[in-house]
């Protein structure tokens, strides 16, 4: 029957559509856990620890010449939870520095989301969401050392050092706009703090880190 037809499909949307507030944690700082989360070490070690800041629990990174991340392979459905939200606080910047460029490929602090090519490595890409020294908010700019990364300037510079910041990015809006892809997944998300190239120093807290469905 026509009504029987016409039920079924209801019911396949209501499956397929994203739940009303749905999210997925990803990082839950705040309830003192690094479940999931590894760590990659590229030159001598960024300092990643769980400690009470401003009477929440965070995740706090302290960078000296140093440059490792702390990722979490996950597949998040874009089409499900595509907003990526997150809240950092940053003690200082680094300077004079040309964040384009091998020398200047440093960040007080950033958020990786990566899309996996699987077999087809090429086909790998990844938006590096940043708090940047001197690029202007908003722009972007290929990764000194592969074009398979591209940073986004979320923060930049000194005005709003010592403040927790509260972000939200439509990842899958991003990844459109940036490679003009339309990406359904994601595979993997990072958080950094990095000083190496530079041989500077920085801190940084990140706070839960989740995606939404609106």
């Amino acid at each position: 029957m026509d009504w029987c037809r016409t039920l079924l499909l209801i019911l396949l949307a209501a499956l397929a559509a994203p739940a009303y507030g749905e999210t997925i944690s990803v990082g839950a700082f705040s309830q003192g856990t690094l479940d999931g989360w590894e760590e990659e070490r590229f030159a001598n070690r960024t300092d990643y620890r769980l400690v009470t800041e401003d009477g929440r629990k965070v995740l706090q990174a302290k960078s000296k010449s140093a440059a490792s991340g702390l990722y979490r392979e996950m597949r998040i459905d874009l089409e499900r939870t595509p907003y990526l939200n997150w809240s950092w606080k940053v003690d200082n910047t680094l300077g004079d520095l040309d964040e384009t460029t091998r020398q200047g490929d440093d960040y007080p602090a950033r958020i990786y989301v990566v899309t996996s090519g699987g077999l087809f490595f090429w086909n790998t890409h990844a938006i590096s969401y940043v708090w940047a020294s001197r690029q202007a908010r908003e722009k972007d700019w290929p990764n000194a050392f592969t074009g398979r990364a591209l940073m986004l300037a979320v923060q930049s510079g000194d005005e709003r050092l010592g403040q927790w910041i509260e972000e939200r990015r439509d990842v899958r809006a991003d990844f459109r706009c940036l490679f003009g892809s339309d990406v359904r997944y994601i595979d993997a998300i990072a958080v950094m703090t990095d000083t190496d190239n530079t041989g500077g120093q920085a801190t940084a807290y990140y706070g839960d880190v989740y995606f939404s469905a609106d």
